[in-house]
């Protein structure tokens, strides 16, 4: 390999938002990076996305992250060119139980919130949903082009000066030296973001942690028609609706995303609207669902999504799940699923692991594995990756 005999200060395992972020921070600091990349290009969770920073729905340490994430998110996508935009985000709200929740984590949290009534949702998202009460609106989310972000920022790096190492593997890893299926790589400082295949290099870590693979099922859909003004308040610089279907520019939340991210436990009336669920649509719990979706430049939807846990899957992909992601998000947005026309599906993957967000060890000195064991990992990938190289590259 005729890298070999290079010395690096920091050598990346893994192309996808994680490697990528610390190959970014790497740039930022002025050092010399290579990322080992085992696939001809991101393929993995980071491309199989919403392409949502929800920065308001995190607390503790990851808000921290996400906070920092959010402005490099901004400032990356104009230096590399891929569509970054601070859309914010509406969470809608469709019970009094969905009401209350979101009034408590308006007065209670760090970050703004505004509460909406019915007409001001409507008024950010053209939803026509006939049980629609009211939201809120998360002006700090951003989104990205999940299609385009990761390619970009590596074509973006690589211009650089960030040495990438397609299609090789990583076999091994000691003290400043990385194994891999083209050679040696030697340096100080060695990032291992494997994400959910952590277990590939070092098995015993991965299951003293309990990591399990995560999996999700997505769809990309034509949008519905217009529903007036709502979502079509500027396009942010991402470009025409070649569908020609309503515009929504920020990110969509409902109750069942209340369930799911951390800045909204502490609200006292959650486990109200968790019973809710419980007692009137437990297919909805069965299946782990957090019903959202985001918009793609050319007008589509990417919706979803529901959650599967277990170190191997079966290959089989049930069309009941997808039906029921379908029928929600024709009833949250208020119009027949026919509406709905299927462009693609798939099941995306992310790491996942019992009581914690973020694994973070040091299998020997110099060494560090960074995995995002939530689906959290766009939302706090560079916040994260600034913290792990200020600490192992000082």
């Amino acid at each position: 390999m005729r890298f070999a005999r290079e010395r690096f200060d920091v050598v990346v395992v893994g192309a996808g938002i994680i490697g990528l972020a610390h190959a970014a921070e790497g740039v930022r600091r002025g050092l010399r990076v290579a990322v080992v990349e085992r696939d001809e290009f991101a393929r993995g969770a980071s491309v199989r996305n919403f392409g949502h920073g929800c920065v308001s729905g995190q607390a503790g340490v990851a808000l921290g992250y996400a906070r920092v994430a959010r402005e490099r998110w901004l400032e990356l996508g104009r230096l590399a060119g891929f569509f970054a935009e601070p859309t914010g985000s509406v969470v809608v709200a469709r019970s009094e139980e969905e009401l209350a929740v979101l009034g408590e984590f308006a007065a209670a949290g760090p970050d703004p919130v505004e509460l909406l009534d019915a007409d001001g949702v409507r008024a950010r998202v053209p939803s026509r949903a006939p049980t629609l009460l009211g939201g809120a609106w998360l002006p700090l989310d951003v989104r990205v082009n999940p299609r385009e972000a990761v390619g970009a920022l590596a074509r973006w790096l690589a211009g650089q000066g960030v040495t990438f190492l397609w299609r090789t593997a990583a076999t091994g890893v000691e003290e400043g030296l990385l194994r891999t299926s083209r050679g040696d790589l030697a340096a100080p400082a060695i990032v291992l973001a494997t994400g959910h295949d952590l277990d590939w290099l070092l098995p015993d870590l991965a299951e003293e942690a309990g990591l399990r693979r995560c999996a999700l099922q997505m769809l990309r859909v034509s949008a519905p028609a217009g529903g007036g003004e709502g979502a079509g308040t500027g396009s942010g610089g991402e470009g025409g609706n070649s569908t020609g279907g309503a515009r929504f520019r920020p990110g969509v939340l409902t109750g069942l995303s209340m369930l799911r991210y951390a800045a909204f436990e502490g609200c006292p009336s959650l486990p109200a609207l968790r019973a809710r669920f419980e007692a009137e649509r437990p297919d909805l719990l069965a299946v782990d669902m957090n019903l959202m979706f985001t918009q793609l430049p050319d007008g589509d939807l990417i919706i979803g999504d529901t959650h599967e846990r277990a170190v191997t899957h079966h290959p089989f992909q049930a069309e009941r799940v997808d039906d029921l992601v379908l029928a929600e998000t024709a009833e949250l947005l208020g119009v027949p699923v026919a509406e709905l026309v299927v462009r693609e599906r798939w099941r995306g993957y992310y790491a996942s692991a019992p009581d914690r967000e973020f694994l973070i060890s040091t299998p020997c000195p110099g060494v560090r594995v960074v995995v995002v064991t939530t689906g959290i990992g766009m939302t706090t990938s560079h916040g994260l990756a600034a913290e792990v190289l200020a600490d192992l590259v000082p």
